[in-house]
């Protein structure tokens, strides 16, 4: 009775034994007969994370973190268990973020061309790659760091609107009911004008489709026209015609000398006629200031008065001499 008594006391001890070592393994993940595999990525900073945490790719768990630890240089090594079967991605690349609201973090495997468009993300794998067996890895912001650039962007966001506020009053409303009343009749005329003008522009079309059409026949005249200059080429016309230009080009030459002359002599007369010019002008300017004896004559007007009177008194001795001629011609005869 006592040996059956001892064997169940030892059966259920070592019973309890295995089980609280089967938690443990469990709960610690351990692998068993080597059924996972090891990788290892580095990070400046890794955050909240702690061992334990799932390791995810493609949205599947994979693995958990088996350890995390200080490497030199700065760095921080974490160390993940991964199950055999699964295959890593092409040039994979770790992310560390937070998985839930509640401060879960997770590890998640991706090929380096889905990383996100972040510049601090892209440059942290950037300084983490290239260590050879060692994957680069990058920490993504968590929530609390979210949620302060978010409080940030709000204040900006109420400052902003603040202004706007302050800058867009009662005034500026109305110049601004203002404007889009203008430009709704500016639209309206412009309508209007398209409307107007659409038959001109049918017209400029038409224009447009004539003016090619005759560009058309004048390169069809040119090609015509170069045949015959070929055509011309091979019996001599051509010959004839620099021939003819020559003896124009002669003419030109000779009728330009004489043009030249001609204008030589133009030249002469030209001077000729501006010396007359300048001595009647100074002849004029003597007349008019009075100088000589007919400058004295336009210019002083007693000497008119004076010829007046005498054509006067002229006038009156022949009226007189007429009515009398007695009182001055005497004949007598001896």
């Amino acid at each position: 009775m006592k040996r059956t008594n001892d064997l169940v006391v030892g059966s259920i001890v070592l019973l309890v034994i295995l089980t609280l070592t089967g938690a443990t393994l469990w709960v610690k993940q351990t692998d068993i007969g080597e059924r996972r595999s090891k990788v290892v990525a580095r990070f400046r900073d890794v955050g909240n994370a702690r061992v334990g945490n799932a390791v995810v790719i493609r949205g599947v768990r994979a693995g958990t973190i088996e350890a995390i630890e200080l490497a030199r240089g700065g760095w921080v090594h974490v160390r993940m268990n991964l199950d055999r079967s699964i295959q890593l991605p092409g040039t994979p690349v770790v992310l560390l973020n937070e998985s839930s609201l509640f401060g879960e973090w997770q590890a998640t495997i991706t090929p380096r061309s889905a990383l996100p468009h972040d510049e601090t993300v892209q440059a942290q794998v950037a300084e983490s790659a290239g260590g050879g067996d060692v994957l680069p890895g990058a920490t993504l912001p968590d929530i609390a760091r979210l949620t302060a650039v978010a409080g940030q962007i709000a204040g900006d966001v109420a400052n902003v609107a603040g202004r706007v506020e302050v800058a867009f009053d009662e005034r500026a409303a109305r110049e601004l009911r203002s404007s889009i009343r203008n430009f709704a009749a500016l639209s309206t005329t412009l309508s209007h004008t398209v409307r107007t003008h659409a038959g001109d522009l049918d017209t400029l079309s038409r224009g447009l489709q004539s003016a090619v059409s005759s560009l058309n026949r004048t390169a069809a005249s040119a090609e015509k026209m170069a045949s015959r200059v070929d055509s011309s080429s091979s019996n001599g016309d051509i010959r004839k015609i620099f021939d003819d230009m020559s003896h124009a080009a002669a003419e030109l030459r000779r009728a330009s000398v004489q043009v030249r002359a001609m204008s030589e002599q133009l030249s002469s007369t030209q001077r000729q006629l501006d010396s007359f010019l300048t001595n009647g002008d100074s002849v004029l300017v003597k007349l008019n200031t009075g100088r000589g004896s007919l400058g004295m004559l336009l210019n002083n007007p007693s000497l008119y008065q004076n010829g007046d009177s005498l054509l006067t008194q002229l006038r009156g001795l022949v009226t007189e001499v007429r009515t009398n001629p007695k009182k001055f011609v005497s004949v007598r005869i001896f």
